[in-house]
């Protein structure tokens, strides 16, 4: 039901309990993000984290569980339309989670637990904060969409939280670092 917040998924006619706190899911989004994980080790993290019972899981089952897990990471859309990569849940939480609290009355992190559809009802509700104004700024750039005069002097002024860093594996780290040490 569209009213009830769900703590369980129905996979292959069957309930199973799911861990529902958004420390939880930010942690397998966090894991997305990183590349030094292939896709295989990216969803079974996700079905580790996610799935209460996760030693229970069949192997053979783990794609219909994964399809599940992202259902409910998307707030149960049915598939979600992906667009560019614009925010970083690791390098925007200090923007991120003031502008969350704002809009939820209180420190989200403080409290013990808090359910992921709500933690993401008051994501979507973040306006007038700096964060929005980030997020924005990134939308429109991917979008190819020219910046008014006062964005493009904020992204200037604000380089440093505005332009989403690139995540490298650690050999792609040595190299870039090694040819740094030769330019100079």
């Amino acid at each position: 039901m569209v009213y009830e917040l769900p703590s369980c998924l129905e996979v292959n006619n069957k309930s199973w309990e799911i861990r529902t706190d958004f420390r939880d899911i930010l942690r397998i989004l966090i894991a997305f993000e990183d590349p030094e994980l292939e896709n295989n080790e990216k969803q079974y993290i996700c079905l580790f984290i996610l799935f209460v019972d996760f030693e229970s899981i069949p192997k053979s089952e783990y794609a219909d569980f994964y399809k599940a897990a992202i259902k409910f990471i998307d707030n149960g859309a049915e598939n979600s339309e992906h667009s560019p990569r614009t925010m970083d849940w690791e390098q925007d939480a200090p923007l991120l989670f003031p502008a969350v609290n704002r809009v939820a009355g209180f420190e989200v992190r403080a409290v013990k637990y808090l359910h992921w559809w709500t933690f993401t009802g008051y994501f979507m509700e973040i306006k007038d904060s700096i964060f929005a104004t980030v997020l924005n700024l990134r939308q429109k750039k991917a979008k190819g969409k020219k910046l008014e005069k006062w964005e493009r002097e904020f992204w200037q002024a604000n380089k440093k939280i505005c332009v989403l860093k690139t995540k490298l594996t650690e050999d792609e780290q040595a190299e870039k670092d090694r040819l740094n040490a030769i330019l100079g």
